[in-house]
């Protein structure tokens, strides 16, 4: 018994501090403290649980699942609800699910079209429409919208971007400027994505040894991986595999 009351209490003190540090509502103090097993519970369901990295996550892998299902499933609904209601926001829909099954000309189509429109400006669709530019190897189009994006919204997804206006500088046959991109990026954020992308680059450029250095750090990382991370990260993959191997068969 005394051990569950010092465990609820650890709770309540958990959750008030995430209400002080987060500013919620200040009567959630008293409701912890009052009732601490009910209120402790109710807060971590209402308020903590769906603003934490962990829900975000289990989205996330709920959304992969259903995509390995049914992978065109999005792509049938976005039409569909844009049919229904040509809004830009279903249009917007519609380019994200095009992009996310491959068909990247037909993204390229949709996301112009909304650029047309009022939302012309947003980073959101200018990031979508990049990187259907990428997917199309029209890699000058996606520098003309991620060279701006990065000067007018530099805290909009910051690694995504860096990532992909390296994989457009490089497409440019600005090869120097690529690796300065991939490098800071990799510093930056020291993500698996970030050094598989420059090792993607490096594969590709003839850079032999920074290609090994980065291939035996992914290979740690994803040794770590259960199967879940593994079909989440499956397109870094897939690219990184298919680089090394047409390396080694150049050399």
């Amino acid at each position: 018994m005394p051990v569950a009351i010092g465990l609820n209490f650890v709770l309540a003190i958990f959750c008030a501090i995430h209400v002080v540090r987060t500013g919620q509502q200040l009567y959630w103090l008293f409701i912890l403290f009052a009732f601490p097993v009910l209120g402790s519970t109710v807060y971590f369901l209402a308020i903590y649980l769906p603003n934490s990295r962990l829900q975000r996550k289990a989205f996330r892998a709920m959304g992969a699942a259903g995509r390995l299902l049914d992978p065109t499933r999005e792509v049938r609904e976005a039409r569909a609800a844009f049919e229904d209601t040509p809004t830009a926001q279903n249009q917007m829909r519609l380019a994200a699910a095009l992009l996310a099954v491959g068909d990247a000309p037909a993204a390229v189509q949709a996301y112009e079209a909304v650029l047309n429109g009022p939302f012309a400006n947003d980073p959101e669709i200018r990031f979508g429409l990049a990187r259907a530019y990428v997917e199309c190897v029209r890699y000058h189009a996606a520098l003309r919208y991620l060279e701006p994006l990065r000067r007018e919204h530099p805290d909009f997804r910051p690694e995504a971007v860096a990532l992909l206006t390296a994989r457009s500088l490089a497409g440019c046959g600005r090869g120097n400027e690529a690796r300065t991109e991939f490098e800071s990026a990799v510093a930056r954020f020291g993500t698996f994505e970030a050094r598989a992308e420059y090792a993607i680059w490096a594969y590709g450029s003839g850079e032999g040894a920074i290609a090994q250095r980065l291939q035996a750090e992914l290979d740690q990382i994803a040794s770590r991986w259960n199967a879940m991370a593994r079909e989440l990260n499956a397109g870094s993959l897939r690219r990184l595999k298919a680089a090394r191997d047409l390396a080694a068969k150049r050399s």
